[in-house]
């Protein structure tokens, strides 16, 4: 299971400076809309120190990190959805993104200019956010329009009952210029809502893109601090990431880099904040396995059992389950080896419905 983040601003927001960040692809950048001209895809491992000390205990060959695909499209600008800019004919590369991040421009260069004329984060929310809800109230249409003709040709299943019922519920939310995902469907209209991968349905990461010395200091004040509070009322996470700082970054040796953010008064990266952001929009967790060929994170969503957890790694573990041997990644970590952590009585045979924490190492067995 891997998370992916679809990035979505307006041109010059320093989305795809944020992107070569991130992915260390080197897409084009320049100071003037459109820069990105085709979507931009890149999988990156997700920063995790846990794994490393894990490796510490094994010396694999092989070390594997949960990964997040980032996809960086076009600026949208107003009119989007009607066909302005570049932006709208790529809003389909991320329907099937797990979720959104609205980078928003805070930072003050005055050679980079700005297509509304200043600098104000919620003023662009507010423009990417009509232009996702009319692109998706344009595409609740096109679905109703096709499920009314089978409806009316008296074809209409339960399932396509429930899909109309969900569309329609959710066309009166958009209508009233709020997204998707403030809509409260039935278990069935869910399953019907879900194949249209609506952009407002998706959970956000507010993303201020802000000035390097706010960083340092107190980034959540002037506005940063705004977009801060949209992100609150939302119930959304608030990044803070100064795409320039991280493009610098990406170009050192880690322990340069390392030294360069402690220098800035920093203990990491814009990259592990965002991407623990994206985990814990979507409500997932890592756990691990480890031993002397391979130690590698496994992405479960939170509440998933250890049957889940299997089949994670292949259906067939998850249809042959038997039990799971589980132990904290510290107590694997402090003891040195699962003999050790045998000893100390530390590793836990567990049954399918064990609810897996964050962290947990597993170790499964099953009939084939």
């Amino acid at each position: 299971m891997s998370l992916s983040v679809g990035i979505v601003g307006l041109p010059n927001a320093g989305k795809s400076t944020l992107f070569n960040a991130l992915t260390r692809a080197h897409v084009a950048v320049g100071a003037f809309p459109f820069t990105t001209i085709d979507p931009n895809t890149g999988v990156v491992p997700v920063p995790d120190d846990r794994i490393r000390q894990l490796a510490e205990v094994f010396h694999p060959p092989k070390v594997i990190p949960a990964t997040v695909t980032f996809t960086d499209i076009a600026g949208l600008v107003r009119g989007a959805h009607s066909g302005e800019g570049l932006g709208n004919q790529f809003l389909g590369h991320i329907r099937s993104a797990d979720a959104i991040a609205f980078v928003l421009r805070a930072f003050t260069a005055s050679e980079v200019g700005h297509v509304e004329g200043a600098v104000d984060p919620l003023r662009d929310l507010e423009i990417l956010e009509l232009e996702l809800t009319l692109a998706d109230l344009g595409t609740v249409d096109r679905r109703l329009e096709r499920s009314g003709k089978t409806a009316r040709a008296g074809a209409a299943s339960r399932e396509l009952q429930a899909e109309v019922s969900g569309l329609n519920k959710v066309r009166e939310v958009l209508d009233q210029g709020l997204p998707a995902r403030r809509v409260s469907l039935s278990a069935e209209e869910e399953v019907g809502v879900r194949e249209a991968q609506l952009l407002t349905a998706k959970p956000v990461i507010f993303v201020g893109n802000v000035d390097e010395d706010e960083l340092a200091g107190d980034a959540a004040a002037g506005a940063a601090g705004r977009i801060a509070d949209r992100a609150a009322q939302e119930g959304a996470d608030f990044v803070a990431v100064s795409a320039k700082l991280e493009a610098e970054l990406s170009e050192l040796e880690p322990q340069e880099a390392e030294e360069f953010l402690a220098g800035l008064g920093l203990s990491e990266a814009g990259l592990g904040r965002l991407s623990r952001a994206g985990y814990h929009a979507l409500r997932l967790q890592t756990f691990f396995t480890a031993g002397e060929k391979e130690v590698r994170a496994w992405t479960v969503a939170q509440g998933a059992n250890a049957r889940d957890a299997a089949g994670a790694i292949h259906t067939d573990f998850a249809k042959g389950f038997i039990r799971a041997e589980v132990c904290a990644w510290q107590e694997l970590v402090e003891a040195g080896s699962y003999a050790a952590v045998r000893e100390r009585g530390q590793r836990r045979l567990e049954g399918r419905d064990y609810l897996v924490q964050d962290g947990d190492v597993m170790h499964f067995l099953f009939n084939v």
